[in-house]
């Protein structure tokens, strides 16, 4: 039913697009509303069941008391009518109706769910959390877990009265804690801000408006991509909506070819945002950079991404270098003895990362012992391994070959050597060949490698965006989706501050749903994302971010 249900809905998108360049403007989620005589903010607030706070953040230049007949916006929802004895005399609404409606949740954030969101995402960094739900014991936690009801008491002492309801628990502490909070941004969103965005992807809608959508998306990477992207970006602007910020987003199709950009940039004032996110296509970012002066952000990697010059672009996946720059650096601060060898295949590429990398780690102080071996015939014998591999120390291994038939003839040696022979295998690129080899073999050798996305799957963060978008779009979000979530967001959210969007650049990284976005700040140049997490497979097929 999801698939199927997902091909329509994506399907529906294209045909909007065909009609309009889609503005998501305030009223998809919002109404306007006529204040009656006598109507105070706080009174209208109550009706909606949300904040007077939240209300005047929509409305920012409203009077307590507005004027009959003034026009304010208000989420787009039944409004409550209150019985007179709801109100007293000086207008307030009396505390002690509740008088609930019971047509939906308003579309903004009261201040009880915010704080409650700020102390998971507080209590995240350091512990694995529980929120307690229908049907939850000791007995099931403690099961489902591994602890002790004392364990739980203890890091809970509110417990020794029984779970509740909803309540957020402490699990365990998290194995590891990174001292590096110091630099995390912190998001604050400004009162009464408003950001006006543009969205320019190639959905190509007029040229696939003949055809049905099962030769769309069955024959269309990209129009899945852009699709899913798509609706990341949706949740990322009415997440930011809920909080009070105003966003204007238009969406514009750039189709596959430079022809329509071109027409876009001369018909469109594109300067008028604040933001641009997209072109897909790097030519595309380079024209709209020599032609616009608003910030361009690229969403996604791209091999010709490394010769961006504007200061305008933002780079937001970062370049491979960096990925074995992070490996090097991991370990050269934890890897201090020990047996270090690196495996190859005697290509010019895998040489030279071989090359590079031995001659690095050969000048620290603490590393003895760099040794490479490089494949013959296609594979690589389990002998030449046995033979540099030392028994009773560490052996550290260093793939830097994506070769699918050398990785799997590697990691199958690895994982059948002689009991008092111990090895952990690295990679600064976990490419498609690692996708090939079965997880209970990576797990075994303590596989760990350089990447640009990490999930903890049952993080807030994870859970509250997989369920927005399973409940929108029924399915559950692809890399794609996430992406497009990710970035959108992070760039709105550090708009919202009232902020330059590179100046916050200054203020720290930022970690979003499954991306860490580490910006460069330098005058004239490029910024670049240097945002990039260090994996390790756990015995039981889970992962752990180490760096």
């Amino acid at each position: 039913m999801g698939i199927k249900y997902m091909k329509h809905l994506k399907f529906f998108i294209f045909l909007c697009i065909l009609t309009f360049t889609v503005s998501c403007g305030q009223q998809k989620k919002y109404i306007q509303y006529k204040v009656k005589k006598g109507e105070t903010i706080t009174e209208i607030a109550k009706k909606l069941d949300m904040s007077a706070r939240d209300l005047y953040r929509l409305n920012p230049d409203v009077d307590k008391e507005p004027k009959e007949n003034t026009v304010i916006i208000i989420p787009n929802k039944k409004i409550k009518t209150l019985k007179g004895g709801d109100v007293n005399k000086d207008g307030s609404i009396k505390k002690d109706k509740t008088n609930s409606d019971t047509n939906g949740k308003t579309d903004v954030i009261t201040d009880k769910e915010r704080q409650r969101n700020e102390l998971i995402e507080e209590l995240e960094k350091e512990y694995k959390i529980h929120e307690v739900k229908k049907g939850d014991t000791f007995y099931s936690l403690t099961r489902f877990y591994d602890v002790s009801r004392e364990d739980l008491i203890a890091l809970n002492p509110e417990l020794s009265e029984g779970l509740k309801l909803q309540q957020i628990i402490k699990i365990k502490k998290l194995e590891e804690i990174f001292d590096e909070e110091e630099y995390l941004y912190e998001d604050e969103i400004e009162e009464g801000i408003s950001i006006k965005a543009a969205l320019l992807l190639p959905f190509r809608a007029k040229e696939l408006d003949s055809l049905t959508r099962t030769q769309i998306f069955g024959s269309s990477k990209l129009a899945n991509i852009v699709t899913e992207f798509y609706l990341g970006v949706q949740i990322a602007v009415d997440s930011l909506r809920k909080q009070g910020v105003n966003i204007r987003l238009d969406v514009y199709d750039t189709d596959s070819n430079s022809t329509k950009i071109k027409s876009i940039v001369a018909e469109k004032d594109l300067d008028d945002n604040d933001v641009i996110i997209g072109p897909l296509y790097s030519e595309e970012a380079e024209f709209l950079a020599e032609k616009i002066k608003t910030p361009i952000v690229f969403p996604f990697y791209s091999k010709k991404q490394s010769r961006f010059t504007s200061k305008r672009i933002v780079k937001t996946a970062p370049n491979k270098e960096l990925f074995r720059g992070k490996l090097l650096e991991y370990i050269k601060e934890n890897f201090h003895d020990g047996n270090i060898i690196l495996v190859g295949d005697g290509k010019a590429a895998s040489n030279l990362n071989s090359r590079q990398i031995q001659k690095e780690l050969e000048t620290h102080d603490s590393i003895n012992s760099v040794t490479v071996i490089r494949s013959q015939k296609g594979y690589i014998k389990r002998e030449k391994f046995t033979d540099v591999l030392k028994p009773n120390m560490r052996n550290l291994v260093v793939l830097t070959t994506d070769d699918n038939v050398i990785v799997a003839s590697a990691i199958n040696s690895l994982i059948s050597l002689p009991e008092d022979v111990t090895v952990r295998v690295f990679t600064f690129d976990k490419v498609s060949a690692f996708n090939k080899i079965d997880n209970f073999k990576l797990a075994k050798i303590g596989f760990t490698y350089v990447s640009d996305e990490f999930v903890r799957e049952d993080s807030f963060k994870s859970k509250n965006f997989n369920n927005r978008y399973l409940q929108q779009n029924g399915v559950l979000p692809s890399y794609y989706a996430t992406r497009g979530f990710d970035v959108a967001y992070d760039v709105l959210v550090r708009l919202a501050s009232g902020k330059r969007l590179k100046s916050t650049f200054d203020d720290g990284y930022s970690y979003r749903v499954e991306s860490k976005f580490d910006y460069t700040n330098k005058m004239f140049k490029t910024s670049e994302n240097k945002g990039l997490f260090i994996v390790k497979y756990n015995p039981d097929l889970t992962l752990t971010r180490i760096d």
